[in-house]
């Protein structure tokens, strides 16, 4: 049984029916702005840890951002006005007001972190919030076009999880992926975002955990077309996942 608490915040895809008529993403770019495939991939409760995911998606209700980070100051903030790749997500003149902003942080972004913030200590001895990342930096990111690490972990600078425990992921990781140790990089190009910083801390330490796409969103196992991946190869990456963490001293 593993005594840890997956995160996973941004692998739904559902539109909050709240939202009807006024959304005009395309499903690609819907696609493309989520963390596609995440909960195939880093679900691993059949091991006995706690899972938290949501269903509905990144564009709609940012459940890792903060509940005051919104449009205009931050168009990819809590309730977004564009993608991270700056494609508008509402028709003109049907982007949420302050009432049903309220309202979709009501129905999906504060359960999610009361959830989070049940966890009990005794239970749990690490938490990972799980995320996927593009190939390079999108438009919308610090240092957009940046090509990115295969995995990234970030602790916020070692506010959030103790650098051992760290450093103890980084090297599971990279035997199980069989990558480079400088292919898992620490806190760069993120350093941990609204649900490590404001969960982390405490007496469970907590970890973002990023891989990059390019381990499954490409040729031979990903189809654009249909917006498929091979399951055998999802299954591949969370057996390797769920390695790296069968190995540490928790």
């Amino acid at each position: 049984m593993l005594p840890i608490l997956i995160s996973i915040p941004h692998g739904g895809t559902r539109q909050p029916a709240e939202l009807e008529g006024r959304v005009c993403l395309s499903e690609q770019h819907l696609f493309d702005d989520g963390d596609a495939f995440t909960r195939e991939i880093f679900d691993v409760r059949e091991a006995g840890a706690s899972v938290i995911s949501a269903d509905v998606a990144r564009a709609f209700v940012d459940l890792n951002r903060a509940p005051d980070d919104r449009p205009p100051a931050n168009p990819d903030g809590v309730v977004k006005s564009l993608t991270c790749f700056k494609r508008p997500i509402y028709h003109p003149g049907a982007e949420p007001d302050d009432s049903l902003v309220e309202l979709l942080l009501a129905r999906y972004h504060r359960p999610y972190h009361e959830r989070l913030r049940s966890a009990d200590p005794s239970e749990i001895r690490l938490a990972l919030d799980c995320h996927s990342m593009a190939v390079v930096a999108p438009p919308i990111a610090p240092h957009p076009g940046r090509p990115r690490p295969l995995l990234c972990l970030s602790n916020a600078d070692g506010t959030t999880c103790p650098a051992e425990l760290l450093e103890s992921l980084a090297d599971a990781l990279a035997d199980a992926f069989e990558c480079e140790a400088a292919d898992v990089t620490l806190n760069d190009p993120f350093k941990g975002g609204y649900i490590t910083r404001t969960h982390g801390g405490g007496e469970i330490p907590w970890i973002q955990v990023e891989m990059n796409r390019s381990l499954y969103l490409r040729e031979p196992w990903f189809g654009r077309d249909r917006l498929r991946v091979d399951p055998s190869r999802l299954a591949s990456l969370r057996d390797r996942f769920l390695a790296a963490l069968g190995t540490l001293n928790l």
